[in-house]
């Protein structure tokens, strides 16, 4: 049995995740607000972990649906309130982090939580995970390209979070905070480092390139999947800024 059959939903599930990261990663370096989807998805950990802790991992989508849902309204709210956004972001993100070490510290799989929390292995992703997935990014995303370039003011805000943080909550317990942060932004900044291509299409497309070959790369080398996605995508970012940068 070749890879592509053995692991195929994996690659599905690779594919969406790309798919639905990429549309908000692009307005998310377009406002200058890097690290929003970093803060809203470490505060969907935090529903995660209070999930597992104290209600044995039922409530899991809620609590973390309520804790993203609550870190993107911050987010929306400092947008208009606060100069020097970005230090607020940083500081919700460390205050998202913190409190996951704090809810964990006295379980006794706390790190291997608080690691899987923060990069999951999607490889053995079944048909039947699948499901969710599809579901909800195919409703966000019809509601992002129906409504979004329509709307204008603190509604257009309110969309772009809520969707944001909706996305992220299934996406956070599928495949971890720093794989989400970077399939949000890397597929998204080297599209925008180009002009010959349409910066969706290209993203789309780089970043599947790029989340299916650190999977692959994984399982050749036994390597934990959420931190090779991690790995290869960063270092594709860091190469490709570069790169363009010395032509």
């Amino acid at each position: 049995m070749s890879i592509v059959e053995l692991f195929y939903p994996a690659f599905i599930l690779a594919i969406l995740l790309v798919f639905i990261h990429t549309i908000f990663g692009l307005e998310i370096i377009k406002r200058g607000v890097i690290f929003t989807d970093l803060a809203i998805g470490q505060f969907a950990a935090i529903g995660v972990a209070v999930s597992l802790l104290f209600f044995d991992g039922s409530y899991a989508f809620l609590l973390t649906f309520a804790f993203a849902l609550l870190g993107a309204l911050l987010i929306a709210i400092a947008t208009h309130r606060i100069e020097h956004i970005e230090a607020f972001i940083g500081m919700l993100y460390a205050l998202g982090a913190s409190a996951i070490i704090v809810l964990l510290s006295n379980t006794t799989q706390g790190t291997e939580l608080f690691n899987k929390l923060q990069a999951t292995d999607i490889l053995f992703t079944t048909l039947n995970d699948l499901v969710e997935p599809v579901l909800l990014y195919s409703f966000v995303a019809i509601l992002f390209f129906t409504f979004y370039h329509r709307l204008s003011g603190l509604v257009k805000e309110v969309l772009f979070f809520g969707l944001l943080a909706l996305t992220v909550t299934s996406s956070v317990q599928l495949a971890g905070v720093l794989v989400v942060f970077v399939l949000l932004i890397v597929p998204a900044f080297l599209a925008l480092l180009q002009s010959r291509f349409k910066p969706l299409f290209f993203a789309w497309s780089v970043g599947s390139v790029i989340v299916i070959s650190s999977m692959i790369f994984s399982y050749w080398l036994d390597l934990p999947t959420g931190y090779a996605i991690v790995f290869v995508g960063s270092l594709c970012g860091i190469v490709g800024a570069l790169w363009v940068e010395r032509r």
